[in-house]
């Protein structure tokens, strides 16, 4: 056995992924979640919240981790502007919590999870949102404490990741929504704000695994990008979907100009490490639309 790994938001899009992959690979996982204990899986589950201080100190003095996945936390930006103190609690204050019930497990290994979407920290802070404002505030407290604590710290930002699952990315609502074209469910227009918008997509378990080669082999305090360096339009991932069905569902494209020139994610580091993705973009997008194509007709399965 490779070591005890805990990996918190465990029951989410990325959380479900990485239990599964590191149970593959020799891990002993327990994932922390919210909800209720999930029997029948190849891995433990314990229930938290990472906002409740002592009850993360109990969990971590009983699972006795050597590695923590974080990836716990809130990730909407449209939801950041409604409710942003819940943003700042669960990011940043939850990340807190969990680092400092970590303290007494110094050799413990713990990879924080950012986003590509945090700001510059200047002397005049622009963030895009509030969810940039809680991702960098997270990220910056993560190797504050390093320094305070000496703890084993390590941060890794991925892009924007794509996979078979429950995901509120654009893949995944085109896919779902397609698939509800196909049953007889849905025949109102998909609106996209443009054919032109460009991202860096990496597929979910491509990602994974890049958090376990982190892990294991990642220099601590560093942070590591991860992507796939490739940037792919709306457009190219219309037309990809479009060759996958019989018929393609009606879209709505609109014109709106995208609001920062991307770039595409640089992973050199990590693949110094002997980091590579493997899963290509048209299967990831095939894994989506197969996994949307699953569900029966009832929303939230």
């Amino acid at each position: 056995m490779k070591g005890h790994i805990l990996i918190t938001g465990a029951n989410g899009f990325s959380g479900r992924h990485a239990c599964k992959y590191f149970n593959s690979q020799g891990y002993k996982v327990t994932g922390l979640i919210r909800g209720p204990v999930e029997e029948g899986l190849p891995w433990f589950t314990v229930t938290g919240d990472l906002n409740h201080p002592e009850q993360i100190q109990s969990i971590i003095q009983r699972v006795r981790p050597d590695y923590v996945l974080h990836l716990a936390g809130k990730n909407s930006v449209a939801e950041s502007w409604v409710q942003p103190a819940h943003y700042f609690e669960s990011n940043v204050l939850g990340t807190i919590n969990l680092l400092d019930a970590l303290r007494v497990f110094p050799s413990c290994r713990t990879l924080i999870v950012g986003s590509m979407l945090r700001f510059e920290v200047t002397e005049d802070p622009a963030p895009a949102h509030p969810y940039a404002l809680s991702k960098t505030l997270q990220q910056f407290t993560a190797k504050a404490w390093r320094h305070l604590f000496h703890q084993k710290i390590l941060l890794g930002e991925p892009s924007n990741l794509i996979g078979p699952g429950f995901s509120t990315g654009i893949c995944g609502l085109l896919a779902r929504a397609i698939a509800k074209f196909e049953r007889g469910e849905e025949n109102k227009p998909f609106r996209l704000s443009s054919s032109t918008e460009e991202r860096d997509y990496l597929d979910v378990r491509d990602a994974v695994s890049a958090y376990a080669v982190i892990l294991e082999k990642g220099k601590d305090g560093e942070t590591y990008s991860i992507g796939s360096g490739v940037l792919r339009s709306l457009g190219e991932i219309v037309a990809a979907f479009s060759q996958m069905v019989p018929r393609m569902l009606p879209l709505e494209i609109g014109d709106a100009l995208q609001a920062e020139i991307p770039q595409p994610v640089s992973a050199q580091p990590l693949k110094q490490l002997g980091w590579q993705p493997v899963i290509s973009f048209n299967q990831s997008l095939k894994d989506i639309l197969d996994f949307n194509r699953s569900l029966n007709s009832r929303e939230g399965e």
